[in-house]
């Protein structure tokens, strides 16, 4: 039996919850980076036995689509699956239950569910520091109740919140800029899930393929991208009553 990790983190803060569950079946996990623009996931085959924690942000209340149609192609041969949504703090809305039809329409069997906490990608000070210890330790008696449970043979369906249509998701308005300190270095190109920075002008985005993961402003050595105060302002007064209060961890099994 193997385990993946088959993630979409382009900030870390979704692989941070998906670590904690791959930690809890005490064997190294293999991992599948669905921001890895050059992988071939068709021809990723798991097998039956294998168990796959399959773990994406909310983005807007859906499943990113470059992460939806990479997962898509993933042959998953009956493997038992847990499903984890990561949000900043507001709501993840359907995309739990839209990673749930990819899976099952890949060959995976989900058989858990779970809604985490992490630190906003666009506004951080929403989960600021997110999963914390209250959030690790909560997280970690989820991960111990799932390895009992991939123990037994699976008898009903998973039962997942979120609607039918999904709800609609027309990207975000706001891109990262660049600043006077970009020294030309291609970090933030090489490492953008869709391709969106020039390599050889990496000052240079394509703001159409851009979809605000904001990966190129955690990675950036020199600080040289960011929103703009103005966006970032913006942004604040939007979220703030949403985003402020405590929001909590859950687990469907």
């Amino acid at each position: 039996m193997k385990i993946y990790e088959i993630i979409f983190s382009p900030t870390g803060g979704t692989q941070n919850v998906a670590d904690v569950f791959a930690a809890a079946f005490d064997q190294e996990a293999e991992l599948v980076d669905l921001t890895d623009y050059a992988y071939d996931f068709s021809a990723l085959e798991i097998e039956k036995e294998d168990i796959c924690i399959i773990a994406a942000p909310a983005y807007g209340g859906r499943v990113p689509a470059v992460a939806a149609s990479r997962l898509a192609q993933i042959k998953g041969n009956g493997a038992k699956a847990v499903l984890i949504a990561v949000y900043g703090n507001r709501e993840f809305d359907d995309t739990l239950v839209e990673l749930q039809d990819i899976a099952v329409a890949g060959g995976f069997t989900p058989i858990a569910g779970v809604g985490a906490v992490a630190e906003h990608s666009l506004v951080r000070q929403f989960g600021a520091n997110r999963p914390d210890e209250q959030d690790l330790s909560e997280l970690q008696g989820f991960a111990a109740q799932i390895v009992e449970l991939t123990k037994a043979d699976v008898t009903k369906a998973l039962e997942l919140p979120g609607n039918y249509p999904y709800k609609t998701f027309n990207g975000v308005p706001a891109k990262p800029v660049v600043n006077e300190n970009c020294g030309g270095c291609a970090i933030c190109a090489w490492n953008c899930p869709v391709e969106a920075i020039s390599e050889e002008h990496p000052e240079q985005t394509n703001y159409d393929l851009c979809i605000s993961c904001m990966r190129c402003v955690s990675i950036c050595p020199n600080q040289a991208r960011a929103l703009t105060p103005e966006m970032t302002a913006a942004f604040t007064q939007k979220l703030a009553p949403v985003c402020s209060e405590r929001k909590s961890n859950i687990l469907y099994i």
